[in-house]
């Protein structure tokens, strides 16, 4: 029986935190199945960059060949980057890809259980799994790993294929603490307004920081999921994305996609149907909240 090593991190991740660098937490899935080639290569560029620029250090998490990695990066990363093979992984598949020594690209729900094994407190993501329009039942992991796990998330709202009013309201039951960075309307990933009221907002990464302490010190045992638009030069209109996704859902309806395969197909249908806006939407998105979950990393570094 080949014994493999749990956990490794890769050596850029590894010297960073050896040398108290402020650690931003960033999924693969979103490279591996999310966006597809080129696009993906951009992004991974962009975040980086961004995260770089504010002083903090990017960790890329995946499962590789059985091993949960923070910080993919070489070879290994551009083979995630090419697409080859890689299983979408959330946090359920951690074990059977562990033990059956498998690749794996981990979505929110798998990230943040890597946040929880490599002390990760904070996660940059695009947009987060939730509610689906249809099936009703079908609702992401996301929101459960959300619910257990002390973290600081940064995202562009929930996907704007979801049923949001519904993932509100989960998010609520589940005791989600959700604020909107210096906006009080919850985003709809790619559009900036979807008219959902937020409970609360806040102007600074500090203000962030203090929320996570806040949350801890409370024994809060859940994330605090921080919101903000996409860049206004990038978002869609939010008339435009809704018939985009109405077609997308038809289009998934007509070919029985159904599960796994649901959010890759209908993000890849809108992008058709928006004539490729939606990408450079989900581009820049993914920048911007990179940059902040960097701000937030190193104001968690500033002892209070």
């Amino acid at each position: 029986m080949t014994v493999r090593p749990p956990i490794a991190w890769g050596p850029a991740a590894a010297a960073a935190r050896a040398a108290g660098t402020p650690l931003v937490a960033l999924e693969s899935s979103v490279l591996a199945q999310g966006l597809p080639v080129p696009a993906n290569a951009e992004a991974d560029r962009r975040m980086r960059a961004a995260i770089a620029a504010r002083g903090a250090a990017p960790v890329i998490t995946a499962m590789v060949r059985g091993t949960l990695t923070l910080g993919l990066e070489g070879d290994d990363l551009a083979r995630f980057l090419r697409r080859e093979g890689i299983a979408k992984v959330s946090a359920r598949d951690l074990p059977v890809a562990a033990a059956q020594g498998r690749d794996g690209a981990t979505t929110v729900a798998g990230t943040l259980a890597a946040c929880v094994v490599g002390g990760l407190d904070v996660f940059a993501t695009g947009g987060i799994g939730g509610v689906h329009r249809e099936p009703a039942f079908d609702e992401s992991a996301d929101l459960d790993e959300l619910g257990r796990t002390s973290a600081v998330v940064v995202c562009a709202g929930a996907k704007s294929i979801l049923d949001l009013p519904a993932t509100l309201e989960r998010l609520e039951s589940r005791g989600i603490t959700l604020v909107g960075y210096r906006t009080a309307e919850f985003p709809g990933f790619f559009t900036a307004s979807t008219g959902l009221p937020l409970p609360a907002s806040v102007d600074s990464a500090a203000e962030v920081a203090a929320l996570l302490r806040s949350a801890r010190a409370l024994r809060r045992p859940g994330a605090v999921l921080v919101v903000q638009p996409p860049p206004p030069e990038a978002a869609l209109d939010r008339a435009t994305v809704e018939v985009a996704v109405e077609q997308a859902l038809g289009e998934a309806r007509d070919g029985g996609i159904r599960g796994a395969a649901l959010t890759p197909f209908l993000l890849a249908a809108v992008e058709r149907a928006t004539g490729g806006a939606s990408r450079r939407a989900n581009l820049a998105l993914l920048e911007r909240n990179a940059a902040l979950a960097a701000e937030v990393a190193v104001a968690l570094s500033v002892p209070p």
